[in-house]
């Protein structure tokens, strides 16, 4: 229920409870006590019809029809069951009406000529932007280690209309590695990533941002035997100065490694079963 269906209740209940005092004089209570019984008349039937289900209508014209009905029902049945003769109301039903007036008029030209409300406000529309890396694979290689990484992307998080940066740009890849040794295996100790501008010169990322890195955490990925491939996820910090056209040459992947003999021999086992 909106702020203004509910104050369109209660001023038609007070409409309702000032015209019976003036169309049904006789028999009732006063003007404070038909007022009384429009509010609670208009209200009440409103809300109770809303509450089953039976009126759910916005429009300001219904609901005020439906509010001068409720409003109108415990008014008639006090002057059919309930009637009274009460005299010396004139002058206090007088003030009543003038005060109610008043009233009245003050409410119609606040929400005739008072700010229109707001508009309630809409959750901002979040998308992925995303830069396509050209090319988007490259052969890689460094000494006796070779590979590919491929699926080079950079995406970044954008408020739809404003396009205000929500997540900070990231570059993603697919890293594959291979020793490619004949007679070594070699144990992979981390990666590093270097931006780099057009003028040679190494692009820094913004305050706060993490270094990108390439991290061979666990046994099996570190280790490469000869001929063995590791395959490692890329999803790093991306500076939001390469984004800008004809700003990044090139991306640097250096590795770190650590060499070592690999040899293979042959153990002869000689085992009897049975009895000999």
């Amino acid at each position: 229920m909106s702020f203004v269906i509910f104050v369109t209740w209660v001023l038609v209940g007070l409409l309702a409870g000032l015209l019976a005092g003036w169309v049904m004089k006789r028999g009732g209570y006063g003007l404070k006590r038909d007022i009384i019984l429009g509010l609670v008349g208009s209200i009440g039937a409103s809300a109770l019809l809303r509450t089953l289900g039976m009126f759910t209508g916005t429009r300001i014209v219904a609901v005020a029809v439906v509010a001068f009905i409720g409003a109108a029902i415990p008014i008639v049945a006090q002057r059919k069951f309930w009637p009274t003769e009460r005299l010396g109301q004139a002058t206090a039903d007088r003030w009543w009406g003038w005060g109610l007036g008043a009233a009245l008029v003050a409410v119609v030209v606040w929400m005739t000529l008072g700010p229109a409300p707001q508009p309630a406000a809409t959750a901002a529309v979040i998308e992925d932007k995303t830069y396509t890396a050209t090319p988007t694979a490259m052969k890689v290689k460094a000494g006796i280690v070779t590979g590919e990484v491929t699926e080079m992307k950079v995406t970044e998080r954008v408020e739809q209309g404003s396009g205000r940066v929500v997540s900070a740009a990231k570059l993603t890849a697919k890293v594959v590695l291979k020793n490619s040794s004949a007679n070594q295996t070699i144990r992979l100790v981390s990666g590093t990533i270097t931006y780099i501008d057009v003028h040679g010169q190494p692009i820094k990322l913004e305050a706060a941002r993490t270094e990108p890195t390439l991290k061979f955490a666990t046994y099996d990925s570190d280790r490469l035997d000869p001929g063995q491939e590791a395959t490692q996820s890329l999803d790093v910090d991306f500076p939001a100065e390469a984004l800008k056209a004809k700003t990044l040459k090139e991306i640097r992947l250096g590795l770190a490694y650590i060499p070592s003999p690999y040899r293979e021999e042959t153990v002869h086992l000689f085992v009897s079963v049975g009895r000999q």
